[in-house]
């Protein structure tokens, strides 16, 4: 090391095998920070639309696991909240860009979990103590004729062959 008053110079010795001035614990800071600042939030919610039920239901937005919660009165408390984790159907799935749409229908107690990315949809709701959702279609898939065959089913058993089949409630 040389020492003048105005200047302080050190030799150093070359790094070994890092290219940026940055840990790896400190990589992996920098990291977690980036995706907690991206405002990406790991769930999204929505609420059953039944109207004399206060359930709603989660997502994880990136695996599409489905649960869902709802209050419950219990006598000397000021209730309960049940949860429902995932069942048949509703537990992680590809990597995607998951949510929850609800129907209209206000006797409908379950929620159609979509993929933002592959334009998947499946139904979700409530059997027994888990969710359950059907399996992922898109509009691309080909489309089982399983309603029409059951409208058509009806028709027969009514006696009314010619009726144009109803869809499927």
């Amino acid at each position: 090391m040389m020492t003048t008053p105005f200047l302080t110079t050190t030799t150093r010795a070359p790094r070994s095998g890092r290219r940026c001035g940055l840990s790896p614990v400190r990589m992996a800071v920098a990291a977690t920070a980036l995706v907690l600042l991206s405002g990406a939030a790991p769930f999204a919610f929505a609420p059953a639309p039944q109207l004399d039920l206060n359930r709603i239901y989660r997502v994880n937005v990136a695996t599409g696991e489905v649960g869902a919660c709802q209050y419950g009165l219990k006598e000397g408390t000021i209730g309960v909240t049940f949860c429902f984790p995932a069942g048949e159907g509703a537990g992680p799935q590809a990597l995607g860009e998951y949510g929850l749409v609800s129907s209209s229908h206000t006797r409908e107690s379950g929620v159609f979990r979509v993929n933002h990315r592959t334009g998947e949809i499946s139904s979700c709701y409530v059997f027994n103590t888990h969710v359950v959702c059907t399996p992922q279609v898109s509009a691309t898939d080909t489309a089982s004729s399983a309603p029409a065959d059951a409208a058509q089913q009806q028709n027969s058993a009514t006696g009314d062959a010619s009726a144009p089949p109803t869809p499927a409630q």
